[in-house]
């Protein structure tokens, strides 16, 4: 008799992401490229893409699945994919650059060995049943965390 739910999060972010993941590596390190801190940035595939939302409305489609009469499965998603050159190219553009390709090296140690080319979401269930759909758009989750991590680092500097 528990009430057991279980969502299937597709990739939620926010400033608070981990500095491992490729969307803070990328926010952190533009910053302190920004900041004269740092003078490039090295990634791996740049050409994944990606289901990205913000953590936020992630929370909130997890609280709306326990408010439900019956325990079900949902998948959270945004439904729209990027890649992590459109992060880039966003992140960069945020701070005043308008070309990221000077800053960025490309390092054969950071391709995963089982790296997945595409990650889409569906989640047409949670829209339905639990009337959710994401508020943040991919452009102001991009914002946010430039904004987030460039205030950070200006402390810091």
């Amino acid at each position: 008799n528990i009430h057991a739910c279980n969502g299937i999060l597709f990739n939620h972010e926010s400033p608070l992401r981990g500095e491992t993941f490729v969307t803070r590596k990328i926010t952190m390190g533009l910053t302190k490229i920004k900041l004269g801190l740092q003078k490039n940035l090295l990634l791996g595939n740049i050409y994944s893409k990606r289901d990205w939302g913000h953590a936020k409305d992630y929370v909130e489609a997890m609280w709306l699945m326990m408010q439900q009469q019956d325990s079900d499965d949902y998948i959270v998603a945004t439904g729209e994919t990027h890649s992590v050159k459109d992060f880039l190219a966003l992140a960069f553009k945020e701070i005043g650059i308008h070309s990221f390709e000077p800053f960025i090296v490309i390092d054969p140690k950071f391709y995963r060995p089982a790296e997945v080319d595409f990650l889409n979401g569906i989640p047409e269930k949670a829209n339905e049943v639990l009337n959710w759909k994401p508020k943040i758009s991919f452009e102001e989750l991009v914002q946010r965390m430039v904004w987030g991590d460039l205030s950070v680092q200006t402390r810091l500097a």
